[in-house]
């Protein structure tokens, strides 16, 4: 018979702001506080900013995170309360994603190597559009896109950034990345694309010195760059939990329908 994962040891982490100090100091006066290496469970207080702050954070010790809306925007967190937390964390259903590995060049041949939990995406540094060329699996697939830029989105992201430049929303468990151009003028029909989560995708920066782009990982920049390689990182596994009811899957679900 398999045993329900221990979750009684918590590490509180909160954003800066009055409401979530406040819910930290609550919380803590009632559960205790452990250190995060040595915790069950990482419980952040916040909005998206702080959950994917704190993904950033435990990215490669396992511990899975459940975060609770004291914040902005919260479409990664559970709905906050401080009654009977532990049992609320037993209950909870696990997510496990993929980061995006990005691999930037810039024009001086310095390599910039970061995580993406939400997205990759390149954008024009001047008033003049970018133009890029897209390889996919070592096989052009479009040899001028003349746009603000492009982003490659996770599941996870495909509500966040991907879906204001009118990107796909994708299903959490979907083994799909979501190509998305920003702002397309040429060719100015084209709306993307839907990759295959083990894609490996390039993307080429033309007339470099002309016309610059930055690439960001998330909130990673590199400035100037010639050549970015994406790839979703299979090594890692983020693991996220909701309450029953409310999990990652049905949000994306019902933003779908925008509910």
């Amino acid at each position: 018979m398999s045993t329900s994962p221990r979750r009684d040891r918590i590490a509180f982490v909160a954003s800066q702001s009055a409401e979530a100090q406040a819910a930290q100091a609550q919380l803590v006066s009632i559960y205790g506080n452990h250190d995060a290496a040595e915790a069950d469970v990482v419980v952040a207080l916040g909005g998206d900013g702080l959950m994917l702050q704190t993904l950033h954070q435990q990215m490669r010790s396992g511990t899975p995170i459940y975060g609770m809306h004291r914040g902005t925007v919260g479409f990664l967190m559970n709905e906050y309360s401080t009654h009977d937390l532990p049992r609320r964390l037993q209950a909870a259903r696990e997510t496990v994603i993929h980061p995006l590995l990005m691999r930037a060049t810039d024009i001086y041949g310095e390599v910039h190597i970061h995580h993406a939990i939400n997205e990759v995406s390149l954008f024009r540094q001047s008033h003049q559009a970018a133009r890029l060329r897209i390889i996919i699996d070592e096989r052009e697939r479009m040899s001028e896109l003349v746009a603000d830029g492009i982003l490659v989105a996770t599941p996870a992201g495909s509500t966040a950034y991907n879906l204001s430049a009118q990107g796909p929303i994708l299903p959490i468990n979907a083994q799909l990345l979501a190509l998305t151009p920003i702002s397309a003028f040429r060719p100015r029909r084209w709306r993307g694309a839907l990759l295959p989560d083990n894609a490996f995708v390039v993307i080429e920066v033309l007339e470099v010195d002309k016309r610059p782009v930055a690439a960001v990982a998330d909130h990673d920049e590199a400035r100037d760059v010639r050549r970015v390689e994406v790839i979703s990182d299979k090594t890692i596994a983020l693991r996220m939990l909701f309450d029953p009811g409310h999990s990652l899957e049905e949000r994306i679900l019902s933003e779908q329908f925008g509910t």
